[in-house]
Protein backbone atom coordinates (compact mmCIF):
# COMPACT_ATOMS: atom_id res chain seq x y z
CA UNK A 1 0.00 0.00 0.00
CA UNK A 2 1.30 2.94 -0.47
CA UNK A 3 1.45 6.40 1.45
CA UNK A 4 0.25 9.38 -0.28
CA UNK A 5 2.84 11.91 0.50
CA UNK A 6 2.12 15.98 -0.15
CA UNK A 7 5.67 17.03 -0.38
CA UNK A 8 8.66 16.02 -0.52
CA UNK A 9 12.18 17.61 0.17
CA UNK A 10 12.88 18.17 -3.76
CA UNK A 11 9.19 19.83 -4.27
CA UNK A 12 9.56 22.15 -1.29
CA UNK A 13 13.27 22.83 -2.04
CA UNK A 14 12.66 23.72 -5.79
CA UNK A 15 9.45 25.98 -4.38
CA UNK A 16 11.55 27.97 -2.54
CA UNK A 17 14.67 28.08 -4.68
CA UNK A 18 12.00 29.67 -7.12
CA UNK A 19 11.53 32.57 -4.53
CA UNK A 20 15.01 33.19 -3.28
CA UNK A 21 16.39 32.97 -6.93
CA UNK A 22 14.18 35.95 -7.60
CA UNK A 23 14.91 37.52 -4.44
CA UNK A 24 18.57 37.53 -4.94
CA UNK A 25 18.22 39.17 -8.57
CA UNK A 26 15.64 41.51 -7.00
CA UNK A 27 18.04 42.14 -4.41
CA UNK A 28 21.11 42.26 -6.75
CA UNK A 29 19.39 44.87 -8.74
CA UNK A 30 18.61 46.74 -5.54
CA UNK A 31 21.85 47.08 -4.39
CA UNK A 32 23.42 47.71 -7.82
CA UNK A 33 20.93 50.48 -8.73
CA UNK A 34 21.03 52.04 -6.03
CA UNK A 35 25.41 52.23 -5.71
CA UNK A 36 25.50 50.48 -2.45
CA UNK A 37 28.57 48.34 -1.81
CA UNK A 38 28.12 44.77 -2.43
CA UNK A 39 30.75 43.78 -0.23
CA UNK A 40 29.42 45.98 2.26
CA UNK A 41 27.63 45.38 5.45
CA UNK A 42 24.65 45.59 3.79
CA UNK A 43 25.50 42.06 1.25
CA UNK A 44 24.92 40.36 4.87
CA UNK A 45 21.13 41.00 3.71
CA UNK A 46 21.00 38.77 1.42
CA UNK A 47 22.53 36.12 3.74
CA UNK A 48 19.47 36.85 6.29
CA UNK A 49 17.39 36.24 2.81
CA UNK A 50 18.99 33.11 2.30
CA UNK A 51 18.23 31.85 5.74
CA UNK A 52 14.69 33.42 5.83
CA UNK A 53 13.86 31.46 2.61
CA UNK A 54 15.23 27.99 3.96
CA UNK A 55 13.47 28.39 7.27
CA UNK A 56 9.74 29.04 5.39
CA UNK A 57 10.45 26.32 2.86
CA UNK A 58 10.89 23.54 6.15
CA UNK A 59 7.75 25.24 7.05
CA UNK A 60 6.07 24.61 4.26
CA UNK A 61 7.67 21.23 4.41
CA UNK A 62 6.03 20.13 7.99
CA UNK A 63 2.81 21.89 7.38
CA UNK A 64 1.87 20.24 4.12
CA UNK A 65 3.64 16.98 5.28
CA UNK A 66 3.05 14.98 8.13
CA UNK A 67 4.48 18.00 10.49
CA UNK A 68 7.59 15.57 11.07
CA UNK A 69 11.03 16.97 9.77
CA UNK A 70 14.71 15.57 10.14
CA UNK A 71 17.75 17.02 10.26
CA UNK A 72 18.50 15.21 6.78
CA UNK A 73 15.52 16.17 5.12
CA UNK A 74 15.88 19.72 6.22
CA UNK A 75 19.57 19.79 4.66
CA UNK A 76 18.03 18.06 1.53
CA UNK A 77 15.09 21.19 1.46
CA UNK A 78 18.06 23.50 1.41
CA UNK A 79 20.05 21.64 -1.13
CA UNK A 80 17.36 22.00 -3.68
CA UNK A 81 16.56 25.46 -2.43
CA UNK A 82 20.01 26.60 -2.75
CA UNK A 83 21.17 24.56 -6.24
CA UNK A 84 17.55 26.26 -8.06
CA UNK A 85 18.11 29.83 -6.61
CA UNK A 86 22.06 29.35 -7.57
CA UNK A 87 21.01 28.11 -10.86
CA UNK A 88 18.94 31.25 -11.80
CA UNK A 89 20.82 34.08 -9.99
CA UNK A 90 23.77 33.15 -11.31
CA UNK A 91 23.37 33.69 -14.76
CA UNK A 92 21.40 36.40 -14.57
CA UNK A 93 24.29 37.80 -12.61
CA UNK A 94 27.12 36.88 -15.41
CA UNK A 95 24.68 38.13 -18.44
CA UNK A 96 24.23 41.57 -15.96
CA UNK A 97 27.91 41.31 -15.71
CA UNK A 98 28.92 40.55 -19.60
CA UNK A 99 26.04 42.10 -21.43
CA UNK A 100 24.22 44.61 -19.70
CA UNK A 101 27.02 46.60 -17.31
CA UNK A 102 30.30 47.02 -18.70
CA UNK A 103 31.39 49.08 -15.60
CA UNK A 104 30.12 47.12 -13.08
CA UNK A 105 33.87 45.17 -12.40
CA UNK A 106 35.45 48.20 -13.50
CA UNK A 107 33.29 49.83 -10.40
CA UNK A 108 34.39 46.94 -8.08
CA UNK A 109 37.92 47.57 -8.79
CA UNK A 110 37.84 50.94 -8.02
CA UNK A 111 36.49 50.42 -4.63
CA UNK A 112 38.71 47.79 -3.94
CA UNK A 113 41.67 50.01 -4.89
CA UNK A 114 39.84 52.72 -2.07
CA UNK A 115 40.20 50.20 0.28
CA UNK A 116 43.57 49.49 0.22
CA UNK A 117 44.61 53.16 -0.17
CA UNK A 118 42.63 53.43 2.92
CA UNK A 119 44.45 51.14 4.60
CA UNK A 120 47.77 52.86 3.82
CA UNK A 121 49.25 49.89 1.70
CA UNK A 122 51.76 51.49 -0.64
CA UNK A 123 51.34 51.39 -4.65
CA UNK A 124 53.27 48.49 -4.58
CA UNK A 125 51.34 46.31 -2.59
CA UNK A 126 48.04 47.50 -4.06
CA UNK A 127 49.47 46.84 -7.93
CA UNK A 128 50.00 43.11 -6.51
CA UNK A 129 47.49 43.44 -4.62
CA UNK A 130 44.79 44.14 -8.00
CA UNK A 131 46.93 41.62 -10.03
CA UNK A 132 45.58 38.67 -7.75
CA UNK A 133 42.15 39.87 -7.46
CA UNK A 134 41.72 40.43 -11.35
CA UNK A 135 42.37 36.67 -11.60
CA UNK A 136 38.96 36.12 -10.15
CA UNK A 137 37.24 39.64 -11.78
CA UNK A 138 35.80 38.45 -14.65
CA UNK A 139 32.09 37.55 -15.15
CA UNK A 140 32.89 33.82 -15.58
CA UNK A 141 34.98 33.29 -12.75
CA UNK A 142 32.13 35.65 -11.29
CA UNK A 143 29.81 32.80 -12.26
CA UNK A 144 31.59 29.63 -11.48
CA UNK A 145 31.85 31.12 -7.72
CA UNK A 146 28.75 32.39 -7.23
CA UNK A 147 27.45 29.02 -8.15
CA UNK A 148 29.98 27.25 -5.91
CA UNK A 149 29.82 29.46 -3.13
CA UNK A 150 25.64 29.44 -3.16
CA UNK A 151 25.47 25.70 -2.66
CA UNK A 152 28.40 26.18 -0.13
CA UNK A 153 26.39 28.56 1.98
CA UNK A 154 23.06 26.60 1.28
CA UNK A 155 24.35 23.93 2.69
CA UNK A 156 25.61 25.63 5.75
CA UNK A 157 22.96 27.43 6.10
CA UNK A 158 20.70 24.56 5.90
CA UNK A 159 22.37 22.72 8.68
CA UNK A 160 22.28 25.77 11.11
CA UNK A 161 18.16 26.29 10.28
CA UNK A 162 17.35 22.63 10.25
CA UNK A 163 19.16 21.96 13.88
CA UNK A 164 16.17 24.62 14.90
CA UNK A 165 13.21 23.74 12.87
CA UNK A 166 13.95 19.90 13.34
CA UNK A 167 10.99 18.07 14.29
CA UNK A 168 11.73 14.79 14.31
CA UNK A 169 9.23 11.75 14.52
CA UNK A 170 8.71 9.39 17.29
CA UNK A 171 10.57 6.81 17.25
CA UNK A 172 8.30 3.63 16.20
CA UNK A 173 8.10 0.82 18.48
Amino acid sequence: MEENVSVTTRSAGIRYGLILGVASIAFFVVMNVAGLDMQGPLSYLGWLITIAVIFFAHKYFKENGDGYMTIGQGIGIGFWTGLVSTFISAPFTYIYIKFIDGAFLENIKDKQIEKMQEQGMSDEQIDQGMKMAEMFMSAEAILIMGIIGGLIMALIFAVIVSLFTKNTPPESI
